[in-house]
């Protein structure tokens, strides 16, 4: 006999906290911009999914603007209105990564500058925790593909990342749960800022950002789980180099 579907309470609780923490950071404009997070239903193999619906923002809603949907599919399983088309790629995110249960999707105003001025598509480091938190390299998806509206191609990529930036729309950040999706976020968003400011400070005084090399960025990425979620925490990586 199938299990009902009823609402977890608990989920509910952590995506309004979330919501909350999103919209106070100046992430939110509008009703775009979303959270998803995949919660355990022994009938369903991908899990469900809880997101909020469209027409709403993430800054307005309550737990009556939830919805709970199939992951492989886009059917609402609990509750009643429709869901905006960038649901579509978080359900494809977690269909294809079981050891992810939460994205977060926002228009980040510093990401869409500096992607939108002509610089590189490539994620610049200058400070040290953003390869550690994100764990994975970033990837930028070209201004006219539409991975929402046609999910085809994320399969192709999405195993090497954490973070996908949508080039002249937003980003989406991925995590094993919603704090570790929030988490990247920020450290994404603000190392943007701070490429920013860099670039223009170089500018005015004729200097060069101080950028960490490319062999650097990969150590991180290689000691990313045992940096951020350490054993122990001293000598992390001195005593792997000395193997």
């Amino acid at each position: 006999m199938p299990t009902p579907i009823a609402f977890d309470a608990a989920v509910g609780r952590d995506f309004i906290k979330y919501a909350r923490l999103v919209a106070g950071r100046g992430y939110i404009h509008n009703t775009l911009g979303n959270i998803v997070m995949r919660a355990a239903h022994p009938d369903f193999a991908h899990g469900l999914g809880y997101t909020k619906h469209a027409e709403i923002s993430l800054e307005e809603m309550d737990e009556s603007n939830i919805v709970i949907t199939d992951v492989p599919t886009s059917r609402i399983v609990w509750g009643s209105r429709m869901t905006s088309v960038g649901h579509n790629l978080s359900r494809e995110i977690l269909r294809l990564r079981p050891d992810i249960n939460a994205t977060i999707h926002v228009h980040d105003d510093a990401m869409l500058s500096l992607y939108s001025s002509g610089a590189p598509l490539e994620f610049k480091v200058l400070s040290l925790d953003p390869p550690f938190v994100l764990g994975k390299p970033v990837h930028f998806v070209p201004a006219h593909v539409d991975v929402e509206a046609d999910v085809s191609s994320v399969a192709s990529f999405i195993q090497a990342t954490n973070l996908v930036v949508l080039v002249g729309h937003g980003l989406t950040s991925l995590g094993r749960n919603v704090s570790e999706a929030y988490h990247r976020l920020n450290t994404f968003t603000a190392e943007v800022r701070r490429v920013l400011a860099a670039e223009q400070h170089a500018a005015v005084t004729g200097t060069r950002p101080a950028y960490r090399a490319q062999h650097e960025i990969e150590e991180m990425y290689r000691f990313a789980e045992r940096i951020i979620y350490p054993v122990r925490a001293d000598h992390v990586m001195r005593e792997e180099a000395a193997q």
